[in-house]
């Protein structure tokens, strides 16, 4: 009998506290083809992603090391950033 080789986990980087985690523990954040930005936390929305903890802290690092603006090489209004702490707050885990 072969012996099975153990899966790899996929890791990403968070944005905003710069460590590697399991992929299935974070929170990726979206921006579609129009620009608009949004939490994906299944991983299957199309478009350009970056990943986050699932704390608002991690979003606030993010903002202030232009964690997001790097990742998806374009400038990011602060009010989307308030959005997605909005959306991050409503966010059970699920």
């Amino acid at each position: 009998m072969r012996e099975m080789k153990p899966r790899k986990i996929p890791l990403r980087k968070c944005t905003g506290c710069n460590e590697m985690k399991n992929k299935k523990e974070m929170i990726r954040i979206v921006r579609d083809q129009e620009g608009n930005f949004s939490l994906d936390f299944h991983g299957k929305k199309p478009g350009r992603g970056a990943y986050i903890c699932p704390n608002v802290d991690c979003l606030a690092k993010a903002e202030k090391n232009k964690g997001l603006e790097r990742s998806f090489k374009a400038a990011v209004d602060p009010i989307i950033y308030d959005q997605l702490k909005k959306e991050l707050e409503h966010y059970d885990g699920k």
